[in-house]
């Protein structure tokens, strides 16, 4: 009996001595004490809670080193190593944890929308629910600032910057040929059915080293990385029909759709302002197919079209009209993978090539065009931690470009060029605090078409100045490849980049269910391409002496809490820009830029009427014009530009939808510019004719049907 006793006390004295008191204070990085804070031992229940004034205390009977994890709400959780036999009073400082929803994010020259995007200005509901944007990615993208509507045109201007200064990327690949077929003063639109994205980030200016080719801009479309239901969308258009249709297997996916435009109907029932032979017609289609490995995820992209309109125009300094006959073929391919491996890397590759075939028929010429390009792309990325990340990557351009001039009269001729652009950057993203963030990045590129080689340092600084708002700025030097009616005669000219520089001040505020944003912004343009004729031709003369401006300030505001179902937003941008470029003779501004742009857009739900309404009001200050019957050069303005546009979409029940908008409703006679005459009339004067738009209203009906098991989907997000 004596002995089991003097047993049981060695036990209990044993278990007493192997007991270890760890204790502590836990405090934020400038030392005030953390209430709550949970303080444990990893793969234990060993722990405690920290008190008013930050201090634990608890027993562990752990003698080797063990992890020791201190975490609260948002702030980064600790873990370090300690001995536990003398843990004794120690200070653990908790970091701001910035990947938290109000840590601060670099904002200058961003616009963003997207499940993924922390601030959205635009979300993918507005690519194609905004009144006047018929679908189209562009048009809705014009409403916000720093964009111009240049309506003979139809695609991105951006701050000052022509429409070939903005490139467009697809999951990270470039696309060569983004736009549909055109002709003079007939305006065009993306190739690029909305619904196949999840997020769209287009960038005003100060975009990535990961980018480049672009003076102004770039445009980044992210295909969705998975579909929820398997589903069939039918529509029927005054224009046209479409379907599409979706597929799941386990770990892949595959989304089509397939459609087909006719405009011969509508404009035999609407009168136009341009005179058809033969209406736009297209056949094209998209496809996406996606398969989810353990840790990446593969897509491939694929797109068709096919497109053709005949058409005469009026021109000035002809008797009779110009009869333009196109038929454009085109295909994109893209395929990506983006995928994690190791610790803390992330690796994206991919490969894409388009194909561009044009045959145009002007008067009694033929222009033919191909071009062939390919672009090859391997990007890593390393979070040594949340506080640093590195990326550096690699991208290789191929282009070939051929163009054959046939005159039944004289002339054949045929230009054209290759061009292979390599390029490899590196940028690195260093976050301080929840309040400041960092971001530098360089990229070099080698141009063989143009013997060139070229580095461009880009940088950009967020400071977060309250729980709401904060200030970013932007720096970043661009170049580009002069674009192909230049380049197309390098075996007579030798040409280089044309460069630019951008500074931008951005001031943005956020909380729920509003956004404002406020950018000041400079672009110093140089090495612009000047030519000495008044058309471009083989023998003008070129060189890279042209240079400019442009400076500006926007604003946007967006706003959803006013009035229940009521979501609108206000976008206004004002830029003053002049160049000496192309064959200006003095430095002016170019005749797409309008100083002052204003854009108000509203959209309200009406419940009871199981409704969607929405109006969309695009103003714009008169654009400049060259009138040779005065000295002074591009000294003439149009007069403002105004379109009020409206859209419905009825849900007839939950999965058919009617949908009804018309474009520019009040029917304002918008003028875009004038084109005069080469030569004086007997009385001296050159004479001009109005660049209207092709039709003063555009009226669209539709009827969208969804067909899927679950009975909820419908097309509301694709109109």
């Amino acid at each position: 009996m004596k002995a089991s006793i003097i047993f049981c006390l060695f036990l209990v004295c044993a278990v007493t001595i192997a007991q270890n008191t760890i204790s502590g204070k836990v405090t934020n990085t400038k030392g005030n004490p953390i209430q709550g804070a949970n303080v444990f031992i990893e793969g234990t229940y060993d722990g405690a809670t920290s008190d008013e004034n930050g201090q634990f205390l608890f027993e562990t009977d752990k003698t080797d080193s063990v992890i020791l994890v201190v975490s609260f709400l948002e702030l980064e959780t600790l873990k370090t190593e300690i001995d536990p036999k003398n843990c004794k009073n120690q200070v653990f400082k908790l970091r701001d944890n910035i990947n938290s929803l109000d840590a601060v994010v670099i904002t200058a020259g961003v616009l963003e929308s997207g499940d993924k995007a922390r601030v959205s200005v635009l979300k993918p509901l507005d690519i194609v629910t905004t009144a006047g944007s018929a679908g189209n990615i562009v048009a809705a993208l014009q409403t916000l600032p720093g964009t111009q509507t240049v309506g003979e045109d139809g695609r991105l201007f951006v701050r000052g910057g022509e429409a070939s200064e903005t490139q467009t990327f697809v999951d990270g690949i470039r696309v060569a040929q983004p736009y549909g077929a055109t002709t003079n003063n007939v305006p065009t639109r993306s190739r690029f059915s909305p619904f196949l994205f999840s997020g769209i980030a287009f960038s005003t200016g100060g975009y990535s080293a990961e980018y480049g080719e672009a003076l102004s801009s770039v445009l980044l479309l992210n295909t969705q990385d998975e579909e929820d239901h398997e589903k069939t969308d039918i529509s029927f258009m005054t224009v046209g029909l479409g379907v599409g249709n979706t597929q799941k297997w386990g770990k892949s996916s595959l989304s089509m759709n397939l459609s087909y435009i006719n405009l011969a109907p509508y404009q035999a029932v609407v009168p136009q302002n341009v005179v058809w032979n033969n209406p736009y017609q297209s056949l094209g289609g998209e496809a996406v197919y996606r398969y989810k490995f353990n840790n990446g995820i593969f897509k491939l992209y694929a797109a068709f079209d096919s497109e053709q309109f005949d058409l005469n125009q009026q021109n000035i300094n002809f008797e009779n009209p110009i009869r333009t006959d196109m038929n454009n073929n085109n295909f994109y391919l893209n395929s990506s993978y983006k995928g994690s491996f190791g610790t803390g890397w992330q690796l994206t590759s991919g490969l894409s090539y388009g194909l561009s075939k044009n045959k145009l028929k002007y008067d009694v010429a033929d222009l033919n065009t191909d071009e062939n390009a390919a672009q090859l792309k391997l990007k890593l990325r390393k979070n040594f931690s949340n506080y640093f990340k590195l990326s550096f990557g690699t991208d290789y351009f191929i282009t070939e470009f051929d163009e054959n001039y046939y005159d039944n009269r004289a002339i054949d001729v045929t230009n054209g060029y290759n061009s292979n652009i390599f390029a490899a950057y590196t940028e690195a993203e260093l976050l301080f605090s929840k309040k400041l963030a960092f971001k530098t990045g360089l990229r070099y590129s080698n141009t063989s078409l143009l013997h060139e080689n070229r580095i461009a340092p880009r940088a950009s600084i967020a400071y977060k100045v309250s729980k709401n708002s904060q200030f970013s700025f932007a720096y970043g030097d661009f170049s580009q490849t002069p674009i192909s009616n230049y380049i197309k005669y390098s075996k007579f000219h030798q040409f280089e980049s044309e460069k630019a520089k951008h500074y931008i001040l951005n001031y943005q505020f956020t909380k729920p269910g509003q956004i404002l944003r406020a950018d000041l912004y400079y672009k110093d343009y140089r090495n612009l391409v000047q030519y000495d004729t008044p058309e471009i031709q083989y023998n003008s003369v070129f060189n890279n002496n042209g240079s400019g401006y442009a400076k500006g300030f926007e604003l946007y505001w967006r706003d959803s809490n006013l009035y229940k179902n009521l979501e609108y937003w206000v976008s206004y941008s004002y830029i003053d820009s002049e160049r000496q470029y192309k064959n200006f003779p003095t430095r002016a501004t170019p005749s797409f830029i309008a100083n002052h742009s204003l854009s108000v857009v509203a959209k309200y739900f009406i419940t009871d009427w199981k409704s969607q309404i929405g109006f969309t009001n695009s103003f714009s200050s008169g654009r400049p014009f060259n009138d040779p019957n005065q000295s002074q050069f591009m000294n003439g303005k149009t007069k403002s530009y105004n379109s009020l546009s409206f859209n419905w979409a009825y849900l007839l029940t939950t999965q058919k939808i009617l949908y009804f908008s018309v474009s520019n409703i009040l029917g304002t006679q918008n003028v875009f510019g004038y084109d005069y005459a080469r030569n004086a009339d007997s009385n001296g004067v050159y004479q001009r004719q109005a660049i209207i738009p092709t039709a003063d209203r555009f009226f669209f009906v539709g009827f969208f049907w969804t067909i899927s098991d679950n009975k909820k989907e419908n097309q509301l997000k694709n109109l």
